[in-house]
């Protein structure tokens, strides 16, 4: 019998609410917790990039997972398992070391910590590709985004709160946040995999084809402009308005609850208008979300649009991750998507540099407006992307049974 549709909803936006706590906890306390150690920023820094290495590895996860099934248990379930159980085991560990005279030790963890949230993310997306039919992708994707975001809006106030308290027990707890969804994933049983998903090597000639190849150009594109102007926000309104950093965190949980709603309603919506459609319009609420930020007239004028701006932000990324899902090869899925979301996670690198140098240069409202232009790059994309039929991520017999 096959799963209840609402256990594979739950199982997707569970592991993605636990990896947004995690996100939560590296973007607001990593540096505030090594800092009360007495290390340098430089070391601090050297600590996140060696943590961020997993996820260009992430490419390679995905082959693993797409071609070995681990001991006949399953091709993602066995992975996932193991990489929620090493995320959750190292968060344990890391109270006992001592960063500052076990810098290696701590890095080493960091490390393996990270590649294990990177296993299992890639092999959710794997799961997701494996057992989606093309009318729920955006209602998946859109739980996966939603469940990010939560994970990111509800646990940075409880964390910073236990901080105060003992960051022991911040580390107990995101490790038991982690465990949360290994119920539901020990609940899914993987169904033998059809011939027509067997891994092929020649499967990775997709990467040849131009409507694939602006694909990934649009994924750049589009995570350029929204994590490029999303890096602004806090600061524009700092310097512009003399917001304090307290404060700060509010209009983050605002422009969390934003991609929520971005993500829950952007799902559907693109299950029901199709995804090339859904792509122009999330360019256009992107269009009049960045550049409203230029013209926030004050403190109080904020909420709205930076709300407004969350919801772009997360109807756009819903839109991007389901229109790349309905086109990852199924004889390669999870090593497919994870490619293309690494070229969308160079969009980000790049679009975090080129819009901090242009804050600098040209000042933070003509920032939002130079970026909302270079958004609209993506409209001669459409006609080629959209050229040829896209493959379909989807082999019924293969649905997850319970």
């Amino acid at each position: 019998m096959t799963s209840p549709r609402p256990l594979r909803y739950a199982l997707f936006a569970l592991i993605y609410f636990a990896e947004g706590a995690i996100v939560s906890y590296f973007a607001a306390l990593n540096t505030i917790y090594l800092r009360g150690f007495q290390l340098t920023m430089t070391s601090i820094g050297l600590i996140g990039t060696i943590a961020m290495i997993p996820f260009v590895l992430k490419i390679f996860l995905g082959m693993l997972s797409d071609r070995f099934n681990f001991f006949g248990l399953g091709y993602r379930k066995p992975y996932m398992i193991i990489g929620l159980l090493t995320q959750a085991a190292c968060l344990f560990v890391v109270p006992f070391i001592d960063p500052a005279n076990q810098f290696g030790l701590f890095a080493a963890l960091a490390f393996v910590l990270m590649t294990g949230q990177a296993l299992y993310d890639t092999c959710t997306d794997g799961l997701a590709l494996d057992t989606t039919a093309p009318e729920e992708q955006g209602v998946v994707q859109g739980l996966m985004v939603a469940g990010r975001a939560l994970g990111v809006v509800l646990i940075s106030a409880v964390i910073g709160l236990l901080a105060k308290t003992s960051w022991a027990w911040v580390f107990y707890s995101l490790a038991a946040l982690t465990l949360i969804p290994l119920p539901f994933v020990l609940a899914v049983r993987e169904n033998p995999r059809p011939a027509g998903r067997k891994f092929e090597w020649k499967a990775f000639r997709a990467f040849s084809r131009a409507d694939i190849l602006f694909l990934g150009l649009l994924g750049a594109l589009y995570s350029l402009v929204i994590n490029g102007a999303n890096e602004l926000v806090s600061p524009f309104l700092q310097k512009s308005f003399s917001v304090p950093v307290d404060a700060l965190g509010f209009y983050t949980s605002v422009w969390g609850i934003g991609v929520i709603l971005g993500g829950l309603t952007g799902g559907r919506l693109t299950d029901r208008l199709g995804q090339r459609r859904a792509v122009v319009v999330a360019m256009g609420i992107t269009s009049l979300a960045v550049p409203a930020l230029a013209v926030i007239p004050g403190p109080h004028g904020a909420w709205p649009l930076v709300a407004l701006f969350g919801v772009a932000y997360g109807y756009y990324e819903t839109v991007y991750f389901a229109v790349s899902m309905q086109r990852s090869d199924p004889r390669i899925a999870a090593s497919m998507f994870s490619i293309l979301m690494a070229v969308a996670n160079l969009g980000t690198a790049v679009g975090l540099g080129l819009s901090g140098a242009l804050s600098d240069w040209i000042g933070f409202p003509l920032t939002f407006v130079v970026l909302a232009f270079i958004n609209l790059l993506a409209l001669p994309m459409l006609p080629v992307i959209y050229r040829s039929a896209p493959s379909s991520g989807v082999v019924a017999e293969n649905e997850p049974a319970a």
